[in-house]
């Protein structure tokens, strides 16, 4: 007599019910979710959406506002090499000199920008300011940490310490 066990269908076992069937019963029993169960999944799922809308939103206005600067940073490195060309106005009365790159002198050193009639880069000494229109745009916190004032200027210094390039 052997002690092996088989799990046919065609064959009921001795000394209890067999997972299929008991399964099976399961199954058959089994109508769909309760009203209550419903109500439950559709308040946690709002309770998800009440977190995670706010945070998406604060996530894409800070992602605008980075790229604002990015932008910024392109121009004033534009105005390095503009400058470094003698394509930009100088101003040799004061000491030191102060070069002004303006949008005429800007347009073919920076690409992918787009820079409006009063957008500037002007240089003293080892400082850098610009004047951007876009600044506007700058969420409230990225406009106090760059040091954006009512005239959408900034400086160079100012655009790396808000982007965390200090």
């Amino acid at each position: 007599m052997t002690n092996e066990r088989t799990f046919s269908k065609d064959k009921k076992e001795r000394g209890g019910i067999s997972l299929r069937n008991l399964l099976n019963k399961k199954l058959k029993n089994e109508k769909g979710l309760t009203l209550i169960e419903l109500l439950a999944v559709i308040v946690i799922l709002a309770i998800i959406a009440l977190i995670a809308i706010p945070a998406i939103g604060s996530i894409i206005s800070n992602s605008k506002s980075k790229a604002i600067l990015s932008d910024a940073t392109a121009v004033v490195a534009g105005a390095k090499t503009a400058i470094a060309d003698g394509a930009c106005s100088e101003d040799t009365t004061s000491d030191p000199s102060v070069y002004t790159c303006d949008k005429a002198a800007l347009a073919k050193y920076v690409e992918g920008v787009t820079l409006a009639s009063g957008d500037q880069v002007v240089k003293k000494g080892d400082e850098y300011k610009i004047t951007y229109e876009n600044f506007g745009k700058l969420n409230s916190t990225y406009k106090k940490d760059a040091g954006v004032d009512a005239d959408n200027t900034t400086t160079q210094a100012d655009i790396a310490k808000a982007m965390g390039n200090k």
